[in-house]
């Protein structure tokens, strides 16, 4: 076997090697992006609940309290 062959062989893997690695770090990147914004959208939500569960209490105390001043 030629020795260019022998060596194109060598750095072709190592090429090969890097482009996964890089391919592998890009979709870590994607998958931790994916799970951030999904984390911000779970802490709205529950925000926004927050705010209607207290706004239906408020409510249910001030038709408590004409119920019991009529």
């Amino acid at each position: 076997m030629p020795i260019w062959l022998k060596a194109a062989g060598k750095w072709g893997s190592v090429l090969a090697l890097i482009a996964l690695i890089l391919t592998f770090l890009k979709t870590i990147i994607a998958f931790v992006a994916f799970l951030t914004g999904a984390i911000k959208l779970l802490i709205v939500l529950v925000f926004i609940a927050l705010i209607v569960g207290i706004g239906l209490m408020i409510l249910r105390g001030f038709r408590e309290t004409r119920r019991k001043n009529e």
